[in-house]
């Protein structure tokens, strides 16, 4: 049998991934916030296991060609993994060391009623950066502010969007985001290219959205702000709060901007950090590890659970607690089997030509950037809908265009931003998405009640089709072969769903 009745048709290749949006659609609403505790991994493994019937009964595809379709792509995943796995080292020693304590408390010391939208959206933003997260800081701080707010008088929708705006911006341009790693490998661009890319975008939709939010600011009543100076004061006397903490980011920023791998700036990062809870937190350790002393063993135990496992602490007031918990590389378990699955059924789709066969149905429509990025903006959003997970999203969106951006001359970073401007940000504003049903639940307001506050989230696709338009930094050449000589593990995820 030749190469081209190889290519499976187009109706026949679509099967496999319409498995997967059926059985997420049993899984997501059977187990809510914990769909990624495992059922949506089953899922791709059994739309993986339809890919493999299909290409083996009805186009006689060895299964030889299709494990080494999988074995490919688990092996290119491995240096993210890595990242995944210092993204969880450094979430629980930044915490533990007191930075990200000291950053907060000097951002609640800023807050006035009046920029206090603003400020809200601000201060999410710069701990989402630092931790990589959104939903942590939704979570943490955000539940802690959202208290505040009402405090204050402001409607809840307002400062919930003002909340989820800020973290998703953090959770869009942080080296530390799992999304962000997610998308550039799964586009083949390298880390910080495609955050630098991402500026472009990114800068403008949240200075729009910090205007808006000064402005209602201004125009709203207020009350009292006792509520985040408890807030502040309760972590000054849970860690030894100090400026010389903020050295960790200061060098961990260096180390950015001079392009050191990522991998090599994270781990750096860690020890830093680590060796910062032995000079400023050394009672935190014996609260990791309870001993009446703190003797060789007791901290380097309690040291290493820092690094790798959970820890929590115990200031009296819930959110706070909340707030200083960690999960350390463990914490990234769930996140890294989503993506093992998901390099499973992508190389299986890949191997059998699948995905070929359904991006040969967009390449006949889509000529220039205009309609590449449209394309890819509409996809996204299709996808955050139909699947309801914003890393299935991702892996989806980005593999969907790959060849198709690298077929019309057009740069890879165009799509991994692209794809993070109109899907990472999204998911947290359709209800029955993971993202949209947990910052519902932990922050006790409706998805349709914040939706229409979430200006830096409603702006970012818009944003992203409006650059597009001006042709702003856009290239388009003749396609040349993918190589990635600084970011081996770009092509990760690329082959992925």
């Amino acid at each position: 049998m030749n190469e081209k009745t190889k290519i499976p048709a187009p109706f026949i290749a679509i099967i496999p991934l319409l498995v997967l949006v059926a059985l997420l659609a049993l899984v997501i609403p059977t187990f809510g916030s914990d769909a990624l505790l495992g059922g949506s991994q089953v899922s791709l493994l059994v739309a993986s296991a339809v890919c493999v019937a299909i290409a083996m009964g009805r186009y006689n595809y060895k299964w030889s060609v299709l494990e080494e379709g999988m074995a490919k792509n688990i092996k290119k995943v491995t240096p993210a993994i890595i990242i995944l796995l210092l993204i969880g080292a450094i979430s629980g020693t930044w915490m533990l060391s007191g930075v990200v304590p000291t950053l907060i408390s000097y951002g609640l010391q800023i807050l006035t009623p009046r920029f206090f939208l603003a400020s809200c959206c601000i201060i999410c933003a710069i701990v989402s950066v630092i931790t990589g997260s959104s939903w942590t800081t939704i979570a943490t701080i955000g539940v802690a502010l959202l208290g505040i707010g009402k405090a204050l008088g402001f409607a809840e929708g307002w400062i919930a969007g003002a909340i989820i705006s800020g973290a998703y911006f953090g959770d869009k341009i942080s080296p530390l985001s799992d999304t962000t790693v997610l998308a550039s490998s799964t586009t083949g661009t390298k880390l910080f290219t495609h955050i630098r890319y991402m500026l472009i975008t990114t800068v403008p939709s949240m200075v729009i959205t910090l205007i808006i939010f000064t402005v209602a600011g201004f125009s709203m009543s207020h009350t009292d702000t006792a509520q985040s100076a408890l807030f502040a004061e309760t972590l000054a006397q849970k860690f030894n709060l100090s400026p010389w903490l903020l050295v960790v980011p200061f060098i961990t920023g260096v180390l950015i901007l001079a392009k050191l791998p990522t991998i090599i700036t994270l781990f750096i990062s860690t020890v830093i950090a680590a060796v910062c809870i032995l000079i400023f937190q050394p009672h935190i350790l014996l609260q990791i590890v309870p001993g009446d002393t703190l003797d060789f063993t007791t901290g380097f135990k309690a040291l290493m659970t820092s690094v790798f496992g959970s820890t929590s602490l115990s200031t009296g007031q819930p959110e706070i607690d909340a707030l200083v918990a960690t999960r350390g590389m463990r914490g990234m378990m769930d996140t890294i089997w989503l993506i093992i699955c998901a390099m499973c059924f992508g190389g299986v789709m890949s191997a059998s030509q699948m995905i070929r066969s359904i991006t040969d149905l967009f390449v006949r429509f889509v000529h220039k950037p205009k309609s590449a990025v449209c394309s890819t903006v509409a996809s996204g959003l299709f996808f955050n809908a139909c699947t309801a997970d914003q890393y299935l999203s991702i892996i989806l969106t980005g593999n969907l265009f790959k060849e198709l951006y690298h077929n019309r001359g057009l740069e890879s970073r165009l799509l991994s931003r692209t794809v993070e401007d109109s899907v990472t940000v999204t998911s947290v504003l359709i209800p029955w998405n993971s993202c949209g049903m947990t910052q519902a639940t932990v922050l006790g307001v409706g998805t349709l009640t914040y939706l229409p506050y979430c200006f830096f989230n409603l702006l970012s696709p818009l944003m992203s089709i409006l650059v597009v338009f001006t042709g702003f930094k856009i290239k388009q050449g003749l396609s040349t072969p993918v190589s990635h000589p600084e970011n081996p593990g770009a092509e990760a995820a690329t082959h992925a769903a």
